[in-house]
């Protein structure tokens, strides 16, 4: 005989009431966070620009019939695309992940906060445009960071404990959980409403870590992000309706989320929410390259250039040895073919041979025209990977949060050169006075890619200033993003 099942609806899931009373109730007062924010900004919208150049990322974009205009609807920077907001978020999100180059937040779970930005940006300048439309005050860019520094808060305080890839999910779960809190609050749902929006984003489907991984590695990586925070819009925007939540959708015997797809176990966390996450962000400036690479991308920029002083070049090299972290060896640590761009910026012995053999690294580099190059593959089979267990342990340290490699290269004549190791990449917050600059160099870079001179200079003087830039109207200063 079955035991008896009480049907009596539970108060909500603890979870869920601390990631509501969190977007409620905290006050973001750290000036450096704000700045932060505003870098963050910056670089994400720069990384949709140049993604703009790639027409498997274009292809992708605009209405989901051909042709129409929401009046009073989104806008999509770089485009001339005025969309709903479900899908504005989507082309906003997608452009923003194309080419792996936002910032990054790497603990138990990885992921790339700044995905959040497709929905929040599409929700404001849509609630600002209705808003004028209405005879009333617009959001303004000040609310954008805020929604910003809470989305970053959210994902990354979930992942510093919870491992999602060890069960399969895919990182992308957390933009949506982060994604429908915040936008839920911009459209003003209420504490309830919105417990009940979050709910909702738990209960639903989550992606597999399918499009990531050998022998499926593909460019639904680059759009999914896109996918989870255009869901979230969609979700918060049910939950407005009065829709029903299911308070107890991770605790739920059997049929709840730890049960069914976390095997059993609850959510485990380090610390409360506030703002450490925007504070200790890293942001991807010099390469275009899976962050637990990018200390690796840098040393082998290194040892090019000692190469090349040497008299010598990557045909000359033996064998390499990559001393890394446990991460990266579980996530790009690749033998074999690769075969997309997707499958090579995803593998840390082609993000190596490149720098080795070029001098470089760049978007453009994970295409099939430099994959064919013999030489790459020949440099790949000479390398193996190592881990050092101290490696693994000052990644997982909230004080350190580091994220080492090591190369050491021998060279066919039987000389080993010195080992090359960087522990913090340029974008990390230890390096983050020399990392600025370059921050907002590639910002530049970004906005000339896609607009004329005067446009860029245009963009350049509201968006650099912090202090015009949080005063702007969303909705105007997307205006001046648009083609």
């Amino acid at each position: 005989m079955s035991a008896h099942i009480s049907n009596e609806r539970p108060q909500p899931d603890k979870v869920l009431t601390d990631i509501v009373d969190y977007v409620l109730n905290y006050e973001i007062e750290n000036d450096l966070v704000w700045k932060t924010a505003h870098y963050c900004l910056l670089d994400t919208l720069g990384c949709g620009f140049e993604a703009l150049t790639y027409p498997a990322c274009t292809k992708l974009l605009g209405p989901v019939v051909k042709g129409t205009i929401v009046p009073n609807g989104a806008k999509v920077p770089g485009t001339s695309f005025q969309l709903d907001p479900i899908q504005a978020a989507f082309n906003i999100g997608a452009i923003v992940r194309w080419l792996d180059f936002n910032d990054t937040w790497l603990a138990a779970e990885w992921g790339h906060p700044s995905d959040n930005l497709g929905g929040i940006l599409a929700v404001a300048d849509w609630l600002s445009r209705t808003l004028v439309a209405e005879g009333k005050p617009a959001l303004l860019m000040k609310d954008v960071l805020d929604a910003m520094v809470r989305a970053h808060e959210i994902q990354g305080v979930l992942a510093l404990e919870n491992s999602f890839n060890k069960v399969g999910l895919d990182h992308v779960f957390l933009v949506k959980v982060a994604s429908v809190a915040v936008v839920g609050r911009l459209i003003g749902l209420t504490r309830d409403e919105l417990i009940n929006a979050v709910s909702l984003a738990f209960v639903d489907g989550q992606a597999l870590r399918t499009y990531r991984h050998s022998p499926n590695t593909g460019s639904r990586k680059s759009w999914a992000a896109g996918d989870a925070t255009s869901r979230a819009v969609r979700l918060a925007l049910i939950a407005q309706t009065g829709e029903m939540g299911y308070p107890s959708v991770l605790t739920a015997k059997t049929w709840g989320f730890y049960d069914v797809s976390f095997k059993g176990n609850e959510f485990k966390f380090q610390r409360d929410y506030g703002s450490y996450v925007m504070e200790h962000i890293l942001f991807k400036i010099s390469f275009p390259a899976e962050f637990h690479s990018q200390t690796a991308v840098e040393a082998a920029m290194t040892l090019h250039n000692k190469l090349k002083e040497a008299g010598k070049t990557a045909n000359d090299i033996k064998r390499i040895t990559i001393r890394t972290h446990e991460a990266a060896i579980r996530i790009i640590d690749k033998k074999g073919p690769l075969n997309n761009p997707a499958d090579r910026d995803h593998c840390i012995q082609y993000m190596i041979a490149v720098p080795l053999i070029f001098g470089r690294l760049t978007a453009a580099d994970y295409e099939d025209n430099v994959a064919a190059d013999i030489r790459i593959d020949i440099l790949r089979d000479k390398m193996a990977c190592v881990e050092d267990p101290q490696f693994t342990k000052d990644y997982l340290d909230p004080e350190k949060r580091s994220i080492s490699n090591a190369l050491t290269v021998e060279l066919n004549d039987g000389t080993i050169l010195d080992e090359v190791v960087v522990e913090y990449p340029i974008g990390h917050k230890r390096r983050r006075e020399e990392g600025i600059p370059k921050l907002l160099d590639k910002f530049k870079i970004n906005l000339a890619r896609i607009f004329a001179e005067k446009q860029q200079q245009n963009i350049l003087s509201a968006a650099l200033d912090y202090d015009r830039l949080v005063n702007t109207p969303v909705n105007e200063f997307v205006d001046l993003m648009v083609m």
